[in-house]
């Protein structure tokens, strides 16, 4: 289980319309991803503005921490290792 919080990713400053399948998209250059998560709020049906990422090796989680910025429809995303 260590391993998996180790390619975590908590992906910030999302833009309210982007999809778990476009979130799985943009960083599926960087490697194989097991799960593309959006948070949306129970209540309204609509993203707050972040999600999570896991990928299967340590090399797509690599690859998105070594580029500088990551920009998603516009919106720099904030990206940071994520706990459990």
């Amino acid at each position: 289980m260590a391993a998996r919080a180790a390619r975590k990713l908590f992906i910030g400053n999302l833009p309210w319309t982007v999809s778990n399948r476009e979130l799985k998209t943009y960083f599926s250059e960087f490697g194989h991803v097991v799960l593309a998560n959006v948070v949306f709020d129970r209540n309204t049906g609509l993203s707050r503005g972040y999600g999570f990422i896991i990928f299967s090796t340590q090399g797509g989680y690599d690859g998105v921490a070594n580029r500088q910025t990551h920009v998603l429809e516009g919106s720099n995303l904030v990206i940071q290792a994520a706990s459990n």
